[in-house]
């Protein structure tokens, strides 16, 4: 092999490694049901705002991390887009697009026609506070800021988020309302 090619394959490694990561690395992270979830001040997409978890506070979260380049992560948005516009009364549904491109995440948005409140983890910093393994996770958080179910990987389907949803769907039937975000 010519220099060339050689950089060309370490490169290509280097570029399968990520994906690998970002698709097989969906073990459990370290936040544990009951502990309360990290919250900072991010970026909105599209630009112009900034946002946080804590904002949402009053009301139930199903906080989503991705990144347009993760296959699966593309693979799930239809079914959370349709559980959002069909619970947006009951939880707050919001997005956290990590590790990507501005352009990229706001091409991914308008792909999917996503309507949900998305924050940008440019660096990765937040989701290293969440302690992800890959994307896409989700978390589901209570009322007050509390973690109670973590989904590492993707929805199959709209009934698997329902599923993962489930508590929260149940306790906001009867109480009608929620946090700042909705």
């Amino acid at each position: 092999m010519n220099l060339k090619t050689t950089i060309v394959a370490i490169a290509v490694a280097a570029f399968l490694g990520f994906l690998v990561w970002g698709l097989v690395g969906t073990g459990d992270g370290t936040l544990a049901p009951g502990e309360p979830v990290p919250s900072a001040t991010l970026p909105t997409l599209p630009p112009g705002g900034e946002g946080s978890l804590a904002d949402y506070r009053g009301g139930w979260v199903l906080l989503n991390v991705w990144a347009s380049w993760c296959v699966p992560c593309r693979d799930e948005s239809p079914a959370l887009d349709r559980f959002e516009r069909e619970n947006r009364n009951r939880i707050s549904v919001l997005g956290i697009d990590t590790r990507d491109l501005t352009d990229d995440a706001l091409a991914f948005i308008e792909e999917f026609n996503i309507s949900y409140a998305q924050l940008r983890d440019a660096d990765g910093g937040y989701a290293d506070d969440l302690e992800t393994t890959g994307v896409p996770e989700s978390f589901l958080i209570d009322p007050d800021g509390n973690l109670v179910s973590h989904f590492p990987g993707p929805f199959r389907n709209l009934g698997e988020v329902e599923e993962f949803a489930a508590p929260a769907l149940a306790d906001s039937a009867g109480s009608g309302g929620q946090g700042a975000g909705s």
